[in-house]
């Protein structure tokens, strides 16, 4: 679909489909062009969401509630336009343009609705349909955001960052047997379209000299090679630091001698998520600029109970030379963030570090499917983060991690076991509290498990159901906007 910005005053009877949006209580203001009969509003109250379909002379006008005025926000604004590019597509329209009162505007600023509208509209729009083989054609074409001139510059930045989404998407909603740690990495690699990104893939023989023993112990029980990847942005003007962000990329996770159940089980083509944020991360980046040196490592492997595969009880060594006891194969996310956190240190030397995994069920059951548990070692670097999520409708929630924590992940055989074990509980906090030794010294880092909203989540319009939701990705890039 093509989205398009046209301003106020331009003539829409190009267009199947004229969307308005309404304030609860104001009655929908489509313009002399398109003169509707006000009969045809009676009754429409302009509550979140709601609508009316109306008929002009040559085309269908629908209007869109806003709801109450002191409740408007850019999620909202977010959900109404993938809402009105449903509604066109569902009524055969090729082409629809949706208008936006200049109040609206005022409130929220140009950038700021441009965005969102531009964001809901094509994430709205969005469908996975590579390995059907009759795909249904989208009958929607053209999009066209119809808003004053200075919404321009945020309506090119949402379609920028909506794709970036939806490439994150694209690499979620692969099957295991698409996507293998090969393939991930040569997703990393097509991203290399301009001079201010780079990017190395290290191999199986790579990772070994490395020492990343970890990673190998998780990749041991699998046919397919593992790959870490490192991505790298430069910014146009000078650097105001160094960010590394690392991202799990499990293309499968059978959980190793220690099985998952069948249930489900191939939900965990998902469990790379936090790995494909990464990359949609660089995706963006390719037409944006943040004034960062932007580091993007991704530990790419599966985790397969294979005659060779790490068993309960084995001990490996991290690449910082921690041994780890793996008392349960299925707490494999963290082996893997743990070798890669080492090798961000060793390499990179960042100012800061943020880590995304799909690591534990225990955050779904403390914070269910809409927000992702968060671990940060400042006030300032969790502030920066919530506030992004806020932004982005990407939300994030901050979770304790404490000495407690900590002490429960001493090995009694090894350095340090993968699982906490007794009545602990606080899973989530376990496994943020394994990946702490090996955090790159004097710098902030953060943990975000994305378990719960990596998919699965409650139909936001703009998100929402069984695929994948692309979490992280745009989160990321407005922190690295805004900080």
């Amino acid at each position: 679909m093509k989205l398009t910005h046209i301003e106020s005053h331009a003539r829409l009877d190009a267009h199947e489909l004229v969307a308005v949006l309404a304030l609860e209580g104001d009655k929908p203001d489509v313009g002399k062009e398109l003169a509707v009969r006000d009969f045809a509003w009676k009754g429409f109250l302009g509550e979140f969401r709601e609508t009316r379909s109306a008929d002009a002379a040559h085309q269908r006008v629908l209007a869109v509630g806003l709801g109450k005025a002191a409740l408007l926000d850019t999620e909202r604004l977010r959900r109404l336009g993938a809402l009105v590019a449903q509604k066109a597509e569902s009524a055969a329209a090729k082409s629809c343009a949706l208008i936006v009162p200049r109040s609206i505007v005022e409130k929220l600023g140009a950038e700021a609705v441009g965005t969102a509208l531009a964001e809901g509209a094509l994430l709205g729009s969005y469908r996975f349909e590579k390995a059907k083989s009759k795909p249904k054609p989208q009958k929607l074409e053209t999009f066209a955001i119809v808003a004053p001139k200075d919404c321009g510059p945020g309506i090119e930045k949402g379609r920028v960052l909506a794709e970036a989404c939806a490439f994150t998407r694209d690499l979620q909603n692969e099957p295991a047997n698409r996507l293998t740690p090969k393939d991930l990495a040569a997703a990393a690699k097509g991203l290399v379209k301009t001079g201010r990104i780079t990017c190395t893939v290290h191999d199986e023989k790579a990772l070994e000299k490395l020492g990343m023993g970890l990673l190998l112990g998780v990749a041991a029980g699998s046919r397919q090679p593992p790959r870490l990847v490192h991505l790298v942005y430069k910014p146009k003007g000078k650097s105001k630091g160094r960010v590394a962000l690392v991202g799990k990329g499990l293309t499968f996770d059978s959980g190793g001698i220690s099985i998952k159940p069948a249930a489900k089980m191939d939900e965990m083509r998902f469990d790379m998520s936090g790995g494909a944020a990464v990359l949609g991360v660089f995706h963006a980046l390719r037409s944006l600029d943040v004034p960062y040196e932007v580091h993007g490592l991704v530990g790419a492997t599966e985790n397969m109970p294979g005659d060779n595969a790490t068993k309960p009880g084995d001990i490996h060594v991290a690449m910082n030379g921690t041994t780890v006891e793996v008392l349960n194969t299925d707490a494999e996310g963290r082996l893997v963030l743990a070798d890669v956190l080492c090798y961000a240190g060793a390499k990179v030397k960042p100012d800061v570090v943020v880590d995304l995994a799909t690591l534990t069920g225990a955050v779904v059951t403390a914070l269910g499917h809409e927000v992702a548990g968060m671990f940060a070692s400042t006030p300032e670097l969790e502030a920066e983060l919530r506030a992004a999520g806020d932004t982005t409708g990407e939300r994030l929630w901050p979770l304790p991690l404490l000495d407690v924590h900590k002490d429960a992940m001493k090995g009694t055989f090894a350095d340090l076991k993968n699982i906490s074990g007794g009545d602990l509980g606080a899973g989530s906090s376990a496994g943020a509290a394994f990946l702490v030794p090996f955090v790159p010294e004097k710098a902030a880092w953060a943990h975000l498990d994305i378990a719960g909203v990596a998919w699965g989540g409650s139909n936001r319009d703009w998100v929402g159901g069984q695929l994948g939701s692309g979490f992280g990705t745009r989160l990321l890039v407005n922190w690295l906007e805004t900080r």
